[in-house]
């Protein structure tokens, strides 16, 4: 943090020391102030055009006390500067979030205020690219949030996206990508990343948030004029609906997945302890007619009781799933017990009986005949018992819970809370105040680069401004998914697809609240095309399968200059903007 934090001061000090003159001393030289050196006639173009008090220049200064200029060099200078003083505040705030997650768990933090942190140098510069001015240069300089929004959401699923298979790909067997394995080089088949399925809902939640995409642009597709503003207004409060929803869907996310993990651990307790109970049968537990055999069930129920007392007590079943291999799902035979007296012992005496016995098996093999998709298992329940465990169900509880992400890495305490809680707290401040300091000069530069190169805003901002608020995100994802295991895989894919929607409404939401505002035209439909396309298409690869072999990042690399050669040509070619 330190480094961190000189390297900023240099940035701003540069900033200064180029832009304040010693007081009563500097003036700006022109060719009538050079000597003459036999080189008389040449003409000399300062780097920077640094404006004197009181005069007047074709640059403004932003806040009036920050420098300008109109060359080329110059301007491709501030926007180095200033992006890295984004990309700092980026890293601030995603550092300072991530510590405040450790100290504070998921919940409110992990699910509301991370998300929004993250994306709020993104909303920043939205923000001010619009904010300040007249409402026609308001209007030329929004084309740079737009393309911060595109280019950050593109960049996201493209280059990150694929680079991130690449460098975190491991062999596939079996479709499942096998932990720190990689001896197929660089196979278009034979490997890739495996991710769990909650990868593939936040996936599907990123497909649903382009809803407000579609909305604001209906106007245009029914080639309405009346109706713009009002599609703006719906579309700003479909997003900030979208917006609660998600935040909310985040905070309560680890219980959600906590319940499906338990659910996939009872279902394996269920095939394990109905396996244990055909091996010890004297017959089948259901006759022909599918009603349950009590003579069979009582001399099973009668071979449990080991004391005879006429009850099942927990040291009694504990005896009857000896053997039973939980350790695989990383369940002990306590909490296996703990599962079966749940399901069995409907009195709550702590006791079966062997009425609830009876019950409690008619249950599950009700249970074990609907994951088989049979109805009558009948009078061949012993073999059906066994192909239900050790065929099938025995795998795919083990496949499910491996796909719900149900790993866990070994959690370290936090030394030292407080002083760690002061670090994060400083981190997020800093990081905010960077970025709301910057924001603005950022934004003034692109233009005024655009105008000294004729090169258009949008693409300036669509390529160039990602790579200063998306370097932080980058990087760490793609160190991240280099660990070649699958839970990390999962949380790299999560958190891409969690901030291409944190995009989708927050940033949106601030870009449309602009527009609406300030009574500005959306005339965005190329722009918006592209988005769609990206994310729909990603979107629909990552909602329906875990496995992504390495030919997956091909489509990904080839869709970023797919969607910069699109927007030029429907803009620049067919007139669309």
């Amino acid at each position: 943090m330190a480094e961190k934090l000189s390297l900023t001061f240099l940035a701003v000090l540069s900033l200064l020391v180029i832009h304040v003159p010693a007081p009563g001393h500097s003036r700006l030289l022109d060719e009538s102030d050079l000597l003459a050196d036999g080189g008389h006639g040449l003409r000399w173009q300062p780097f920077l055009r640094l404006s004197r008090l009181g005069s007047s220049d074709s640059c403004e200064e932003t806040y009036g006390f920050m420098p300008c200029t109109t060359t080329v060099l110059g301007n491709l200078f501030l926007i180095i500067v200033y992006g890295y003083l984004m990309y700092t505040a980026a890293t601030f705030l995603s550092g300072g979030s991530e510590l405040l997650l450790e100290i504070l768990g998921p919940g409110i933090v992990g699910g509301l205020l991370l998300p929004i942190l993250g994306a709020f140098p993104d909303a920043m510069l939205i923000l001010v690219s619009g904010l300040s001015g007249t409402k026609a240069v308001a209007q030329e300089q929004v084309s740079v949030g737009m393309g911060l929004l595109a280019g950050s959401t593109v960049m996201l699923l493209t280059v990150i996206w694929g680079s991130c298979v690449v460098v975190g790909k491991c062999d596939l067997r079996n479709a499942i990508a096998v932990d720190s394995q990689d001896t197929k080089g660089f196979s278009l088949t034979g490997s890739g990343v495996t991710t769990d399925v909650w990868t593939k809902y936040a996936a599907r939640i990123m497909v649903i948030s382009v809803i407000p995409f579609i909305i604001v642009q209906l106007p245009q597709i029914l080639n309405s004029n009346s109706g713009r503003h009002l599609a703006v207004l719906i579309s700003l409060i479909v997003s900030v609906l979208l917006l609660l929803a998600y935040c909310l869907y985040q905070v309560f996310q680890p219980w959600i997945q906590r319940r499906r993990i338990d659910f996939a651990k009872h279902r394996h307790v269920i095939s394990g302890v109905l396996k244990q109970l055909r091996m010890r049968a004297l017959g089948r537990l259901l006759d022909d007619d599918g009603e349950p055999n009590i003579d069979v069930m009582q001399k099973l129920f009668n071979a449990i009781d080991a004391n005879s007392d006429g009850y099942l007590e927990e040291s009694e079943l504990r005896a009857l799933i000896v053997g039973i291999q939980f350790e695989e799902i990383g369940l002990d035979k306590k909490d296996a017990v703990e599962k079966v007296m749940k399901d069995f012992d409907i009195s709550n005496n702590n006791r079966v009986e062997f009425e609830e016995f009876v019950q409690g098996i008619l249950k599950w093999l009700n249970v074990a005949k609907q994951s088989r998709g049979s109805r009558n298992a009948g009078p061949h329940t012993v073999k059906f018992l066994s192909d239900y465990h050790e065929k099938m169900h025995m795998q795919q509880t083990k496949l499910e819970h491996d796909l719900l992400g149900a790993e866990s890495e070994e959690v370290k305490g936090i030394e030292n809370p407080k002083n760690v809680s002061l670090k994060a707290a400083l981190m997020l401040l800093l990081g905010t105040a960077i970025a709301a300091a910057f924001a603005d000069p950022l934004v003034d530069a692109v233009d005024n680069f655009s105008d000294a190169t004729s090169i258009p805003t949008f693409f300036i901002s669509f390529i160039a401004l990602p790579l200063a608020t998306n370097s932080s995100e980058a990087v760490s994802a793609i160190i991240f998914a280099s660990r070649k295991k699958k839970r990390t895989a999962s949380l790299t894919f999560s958190e891409l697809y969690g901030a291409a929607t944190m995009n989708n409404v927050l940033c949106l939401a601030v870009f449309l609240a602009l527009v609406y505002v300030r009574g500005l035209t959306w005339d965005f439909s190329a722009e918006v095309l592209v988005i769609l396309i990206v994310i729909v298409l990603m979107g629909a690869l990552a909602s329906f399968r875990t496995s992504f072999p390495l030919w997956t990042s091909s489509i990904a690399f080839l869709l970023y200059p797919f969607s910069i050669a699109l927007v030029y040509v429907l803009d620049y070619v067919f007139g669309w903007s």
